[in-house]
């Protein structure tokens, strides 16, 4: 139940979804097609808005970017992506088994390709970050949702 005055995103709890990976093969397709189921169940898609069809789109681009430097530069590739929800603030992690944090590279020619992902995410996310995890880590990025949950969908 909702205390008077509280909107329902503030007594929202967090929702979790995972999914788990077998290897690099195919990783960054799935983990978009996954993204995008979760973020249909979650009210982002069909978008609202333009600014809500923005930042989703956004999220799509840097989960791939996660997931593919996992898949260069981690042995097996990524283990699990994680999608947490708390109507407030969405966080994906990407779970790895190599314990070496990703870091920007130095700028460098927008024309040539690779090392442009986690400027990407930089720019985009509102926070960033690396946690180790067992021997591996975790890189998690974090949004401000979109999202009015004042008004859903029947």
């Amino acid at each position: 139940m909702t205390a008077p005055g509280a909107s329902p995103q503030s007594s929202r709890e967090e929702q979790t979804r995972r999914l788990a990976f077998g290897g690099s093969d195919g990783a960054v397709q799935r983990s978009r097609e996954f993204s995008r189921r979760v973020l249909e169940s979650w009210y982002w898609l069909p978008a609202a808005d333009e600014e809500q069809r923005a930042v989703t789109e956004d999220v799509l681009l840097m989960v791939s970017e996660l997931v593919t430097n996992a898949c260069l530069h981690a042995p097996g590739g990524p283990s699990e992506l994680r999608l947490s929800w708390d109507g407030r603030r969405l966080r994906a992690e990407v779970a790895d088994g190599s314990p070496v944090p990703p870091r920007l590279r130095p700028f460098q020619d927008p024309a040539q390709p690779g090392g442009h992902g986690l400027r990407v995410v930089d720019r985009l996310a509102r926070a960033w970050g690396c946690v180790p995890d067992g021997g591996g880590k975790r890189v998690w990025l974090e949004v401000v949702s979109p999202v009015d949950h004042h008004v859903r969908p029947d």
